[in-house]
């Protein structure tokens, strides 16, 4: 993901929620109306949702495992496979805009 816009935002969201401890990842986000870890997996489905569009493959659900603390990484592991399934760069910037909004909301 080296050098896309969709790597700089992933980054960015990690080095902001990387350090917190589950009470924080509980905690309702800024938006109002889900908690932070919710609307982080939330992101993370849609960005496996347009990789496996751009890889010509089934969406498949990703699972919300009991330890919000895993999410950074599971977000840094489907945005890499969006990268790596090539699509245009529109939906790359797609998915970069839905990182930046979320951070926002956190």
């Amino acid at each position: 993901m080296r050098g896309t816009e969709l790597g700089r935002a992933v980054e960015l969201l990690v080095r902001q929620v990387g350090h917190w401890e589950q009470p924080r990842w509980a905690a309702q986000a800024a938006g109002g109306n889900a908690a932070r870890g919710d609307l982080v997996h939330r992101l993370v489905q849609e960005v496996a949702n347009l990789a496996a569009d751009a890889e010509g493959q089934p969406r498949r659900t990703v699972p919300r495992l009991d330890n919000d603390l895993a999410l950074p990484d599971q977000l840094r592991v489907v945005a890499a496979d969006l990268v790596a399934a090539g699509p245009p760069p529109e939906v790359l910037a797609r998915a970069a805009a839905e990182v930046t909004a979320t951070r926002s909301a956190l």
